[in-house]
């Protein structure tokens, strides 16, 4: 009988809730993610195949019509294409901003500061690309093969269609965080500044090294003073580092504001 008076009253008393899983869970899905990396991918190996197919048949004499054909048209295919579609993902971002931030609550601002994770996602992978594959492979051709004209096979491929990707996710995660995260909102951030910024003058510094390739002849030694713009430009994508580290602390304090128990189940704890 004691035993069962005790075990009601035990039942009656209040207890600290844990957060439910579920909510946890919604506030990140890998799949567009995933699905992005999956299209990028797809797009890369394309270039590349592409590359393998054509680049010696049709793309030594830039004065041939088959040069024309197979790597002109593609030259104004992608170009309009990708920034165009850039352009349109920064409208969107830009008039579907958040003009009330003040009040915001804190899983909303959490959820955003996973999107904004993403984005970054999508920015160094799309990154990495020409940081390795794309760019050695430009380094190997050039080394091989006697430039002829400053549109060659692998440029068309390696900086006007894999740098005006990465700018692309580049200035939208810029654009996600001014305008729907106040912290990046109300203040300057300038790891975020330079991990955007910087990658993205590779794409002008390119016109300073083609018009130095007029008159220098810097294939056999890519690392001449003419090419030292390429990877000093590259390495300020190490201010992710700096960028994490304020998106993450920040995110630690709304783990602790959404997910912790509620004020009046603390106290009973």
């Amino acid at each position: 009988m004691r035993r069962t008076t005790m075990s009601i009253q035990a039942s009656s008393i209040p207890s600290a809730r844990v957060p439910s899983t579920p909510k946890a869970e919604k506030m990140f899905n890998l799949g567009p993610v995933a699905i992005g990396w999956g299209l990028l991918l797809a797009i890369y190996a394309g270039f590349r195949l592409y590359q393998g197919a054509f680049s010696f048949e049709y793309g030594l004499d830039a004065t041939s019509p088959e040069f024309a054909t197979y790597w002109l048209t593609l030259f104004q295919i992608e170009v309009p294409l990708i920034f165009g579609s850039g352009l349109c993902i920064w409208l969107y971002l830009w008039f579907t901003r958040d003009r009330d931030m003040d009040n915001m609550s804190g899983e909303t601002e959490l959820k955003r500061y996973f999107g904004l994770l993403a984005w970054f996602m999508m920015y160094t992978f799309s990154f990495l690309w020409i940081a390795s594959f794309f760019g050695e492979g430009d380094a190997t051709w050039h080394q091989t093969v006697i430039r002829d004209t400053a549109l060659t096979p692998s440029h068309i491929v390696v900086f006007y269609a894999c740098v005006p990707m990465y700018i692309v996710f580049g200035v939208s995660s810029l654009l996600y965080a001014t305008t729907r995260i106040p912290a990046f909102a109300r203040g300057y951030s300038l790891p975020l500044i330079m991990a955007v910024l910087g990658p993205g003058l590779i794409l002008p510094n390119l016109g300073f090294n083609e018009w130095g390739h007029a008159f220098w002849m810097t294939e056999e030694i890519f690392s001449h003073p003419l090419h030292w713009g390429f990877p000093i430009l590259g390495w300020t994508g190490l201010a992710l580092g700096g960028l994490f580290i304020q998106v993450i602390g920040r995110m630690a304090v709304l783990f602790k504001e959404v997910g912790g128990p509620p004020a009046e189940d603390a106290d009973l704890a």
